[in-house]
């Protein structure tokens, strides 16, 4: 069974280990300015740096590691383990417009954050980045004493030498989800179940999107509490938007902006549908990202979430605590490459074989685009 192997090779792995192109983005664009929040341009290299607006440039010096020499890959994100055979998709660089990125080193990292509790808190998507991150630091110090735990909702690594905690916080919505004979509800209300997890992280970053969106078998809820009232539905963005809210409340009750600070990840594109990159895409030639080895090229950008990153720019311009949007959408938008599609360990043999509807062009492989996001997140909190 492929799905089976690509598991096991994982298993051994993780127990065996101890050209240029240009593609103008403008980061603003669809998004409302505001100083405080959004704080686009960027000092670093004694020039001012709009750092989410570049180009994918390029580097045979990438990957920043290799997948088997870190544990904390999950089979779902694998690609190279579970058969990928192309590797260009590696070799890209970010590169903003006027500046050069800091590179990433992992002993800096660890100095630099000694003693302190990291946590993303969101979807999948910030697991992704989660173990991105962990992967990047140990490449810079693989002998370093390290402790993994995976639970529901909070999975924690800890370097153990530097008393580092980073930890995975699943909650889709951020809100609170309650089950209650055996229905599960969304309560846009409330927060202070999952809020309690969070009060003791020294840095915090957010995400949340893909599940406000979802319908049918794929949807999280079966019904949703607001108001003191119970809804089977509602409209999806008046949902994310009071749940925004209730999130928003909280960071601006709870967090002491004396030790600790706040990011939020801008929503990660899909790319499911072949119209956002190809102008004479048919459903006969391409269904989704299976197939892609390339990045986009031009510099169009259509997002399904364009609304979505309207309402989180409306509500954190109201937020009093100042909170860092990491505006990863459009550089991501570019990457129709990057994702697992169907070289995962979640894709069983049958589904492989019919990669035009069972493809993940949801996250992303690892190695690859979330070291990016882990490149800028590093040089927001450092330089």
């Amino acid at each position: 069974m492929r799905t089976l192997s690509c598991l096991t090779l994982l298993f051994l792995a993780l127990f065996q280990s101890q050209t240029s192109f240009s593609a103008l983005i403008m980061s603003l664009r669809n998004h409302h300015s505001h100083p405080q929040h959004r704080r686009p341009m960027f000092q670093t290299n004694q020039t001012t740096c709009a750092l989410f607006a570049g180009t994918w440039v390029h580097d045979d010096s990438y990957p920043l590691y290799q997948y088997s020499s870190c544990p904390a890959i999950d089979a779902q994100f694998n690609c190279q383990l579970c058969g990928r055979p192309d590797s260009d998709y590696l070799k890209y660089r970010w590169q903003p417009l006027n500046c050069q990125l800091p590179r990433f080193d992992g002993v800096t990292f660890l100095a630099k954050m000694r003693g302190k509790n990291l946590m993303f808190v969101g979807d999948s998507l910030g697991r992704n980045q989660w173990e991105s991150l962990i992967c990047m630091i140990l490449a810079g110090d693989p002998q370093t004493q390290t402790q993994m735990n995976r639970a529901m909702p909070l999975s924690t690594f800890k370097f153990l030498e530097y008393g580092i905690t980073m930890s995975y916080f699943r909650a889709p919505y951020l809100v609170d989800i309650d089950v209650v004979q055996g229905k599960k509800i969304v309560k846009l209300d409330d927060i202070a179940g999952n809020g309690n997890a969070w009060r003791m992280a020294d840095v915090l970053i957010f995400n949340t999107g893909h599940w406000w969106t979802h319908v049918g078998s794929l949807q999280g809820w079966d019904m949703i509490q607001s108001g003191g009232k119970y809804y089977q539905d509602m409209d999806r963005l008046v949902a994310m938007e009071k749940g925004l809210r209730t999130w928003a409340n909280w960071v601006d009750t709870n967090v002491d902006i004396s030790r600790t600070r706040v990011f939020f990840q801008s929503i990660s594109p899909d790319h499911y549908d072949p119209n956002e990159w190809g102008a004479g895409a048919t459903a006969m030639t391409t269904k989704n990202c299976y197939g892609e080895t390339t990045p986009m090229k031009g510099t169009t950008y259509t997002s399904a979430y364009a609304d979505q990153t309207r309402v989180l720019d409306e509500v954190m311009r109201e937020m009093h605590v100042p909170v860092y949007l990491l505006d990863i959408t459009m550089l991501s938008q570019l990457r129709k490459d990057g994702h697992p599609s169907i070289y995962s360990g979640d894709i069983s043999p049958s589904q492989r074989a019919n990669g035009a509807k069972s493809a993940d062009c949801s996250h992303w492989c690892l190695p690859g685009l979330p070291d990016t996001w882990n490149e800028l997140f590093y040089t927001v909190l450092f330089y």
